[in-house]
């Protein structure tokens, strides 16, 4: 089988083809023009990657990290492309398909990044729950305002985007649908929406061609497995970067990790390696990372002193100097693509396997682990995203407050939709979810103040 066949070129609403659908323009490269063209992708430059953005210009926001999640995964391709092009009995994987995935990969995500997505999903867990990867796909199928149904689907007109099968799979990361009640004790649940149930069923059955549908939760395509190594190494390397500018962390610091920072992030990599991992392999792995900054160089002279302040030297350079972080950053990046395993599948090219090798595995995960649990988890970073948490669960409790007639203060379309659902509770939370994940930052702080204070916004000025 061809990697890529008729079925997977398909889109939602079929028949309503255009004169930009011209010869030059295939199918995937028409997805990727809608995704840059949309309101969702522009909204990420409003959402904080691990930095607020008002903190500085130089940190990376969602957008930005989506567009080098983007070339990252292109260049994965482009590399299998290369090396394993004999496997692929002749056909190449889209480099601008991977691409794609990439700019969506954390459309879905609310304000306040995993703090918001925690808040909504306390407030969802009756209705349906709230996920980042879940409401990427609602997004693209479903709320983003470019094409309609002819006649509802499931109750609903939109189409989203109206993006090819194997577009929309490439970002489906979590095969798994979201029960639609759970506990309040329960943790966050990874999948879809059962709402989009449907377009999951569509996109199996053209990109399966007729092979054996797999077990629940193994689905997932190649380019969407592309994508995710290409997050987690964007992750892995520039969260690292932004933190050294950021003056959080240094080497030197970071080498000098005491035991506990170092049996945390050991235990979290264990669990993703899937096998014991020390406190002293963490050390090694980043004493490889930081090669020629540490004791032992090769420019050590013997006298401990010296070196000591020779390495601190070092250390401080590295956190001050762009052209180093810079060069520290393109090296780690260029390593861990080449570190990219491939298997085809000729049985069903869409599954095909991509994988890091375990050398690169390691050093992803304890780069992400160790970034996390030193900043994300740092306590000058925790009262941020507390206040993201709170002000996320007000806006909630505001927009449903059925006493107060919250509904009325939202935009005049989303007022209708829910009205148009009224006494339907799940669509009605569902309704107030969407309109509060679709916020930037600044956008869900400034409507808070217009309800809690009295510096707010003018009333002249729209919601």
């Amino acid at each position: 089988m061809a990697l890529y066949e008729a079925g997977d070129f398909g889109r939602p609403v079929v028949g309503k083809e255009d004169a930009q659908s011209a010869d030059y323009r295939p199918p995937f490269v028409r997805d990727y023009g809608r995704i840059v063209h949309s309101a969702s992708f522009r909204r990420q430059q409003g959402k904080t990657q691990v930095f607020p953005g008002h903190e500085s210009d130089f940190f990376r926001n969602r957008l930005t990290h989506s567009l080098e999640v983007s070339q990252i995964a292109e260049g994965i391709a482009d590399r299998l492309n290369h090396e394993f092009h004999g496997q692929m009995e002749g056909s190449r994987i889209d480099g601008r398909l991977c691409a794609a995935a990439g700019l969506v990969h954390d459309i879905g995500h609310p304000p306040f990044g995993h703090n918001g997505e925690r808040a909504l999903d306390e407030k969802m867990k009756e209705f349906g729950g709230f996920e980042g990867n879940a409401q990427t796909l609602r997004i693209l199928s479903r709320l983003e305002k470019k094409e309609r149904y002819p006649k509802p689907v499931e109750g609903d007109d939109r189409a989203g985007m109206n993006l090819c099968y194997r577009t929309l799979a490439a970002v489906l990361k979590y095969d798994e649908p979201i029960p639609e009640k759970r506990e309040k004790k329960d943790d966050l649940a990874k999948g879809y929406y059962l709402s989009e149930q449907f377009i999951v069923d569509e996109i199996k059955k053209k990109l399966l061609r007729g092979t054996e549908q797999p077990k629940t939760g193994e689905f997932k395509t190649l380019e969407c497995a592309i994508m995710d190594l290409a997050d987690d190494i964007a992750y892995s390397v520039y969260d690292l970067e932004d933190s050294l500018k950021a003056g959080f962390l240094t080497p030197s610091a970071i080498l000098a990790s005491d035991e506990g920072v170092l049996a945390a992030v050991a235990k979290r990599v264990g669990k993703a390696l899937k096998r014991e991992f020390t406190s002293s392999e963490v050390l090694g792995t980043l004493v490889d990372v930081f090669d020629g900054i540490g004791p032992g160089s090769d420019d050590d002279t013997g006298d401990a002193l010296v070196d000591f302040i020779a390495a601190t030297k070092r250390s401080k350079v590295l956190s001050t100097d762009a052209y180093r972080r810079t060069k520290l950053s393109s090296s780690l990046v260029h390593e861990f693509i080449k570190g990219v395993k491939f298997e085809y599948k000729a049985d069903c090219p869409a599954l095909s396997k991509v994988w890091f090798d375990e050398d690169t595995h390691r050093k992803v995960e304890v780069l992400k682990r160790y970034t996390y649990n030193a900043i994300i988890n740092s306590s000058r970073v925790k009262l941020g995203e507390y206040r993201g948490t709170q002000l996320v669960s007000d806006l909630f409790d505001a927009l449903d407050s059925k006493e107060r007639e919250g509904h009325m203060l939202m935009p005049d379309d989303v007022r209708q939709r829910y009205l148009d659902h009224a006494g339907d509770r799940a669509k009605e939370a569902r309704t107030i979810c969407d309109f509060i994940a679709g916020m930037t930052d600044r956008y869900a702080v400034e409507f808070w103040a217009r309800l809690n204070s009295d510096t707010g916004e003018s009333m002249f000025k729209d919601v």
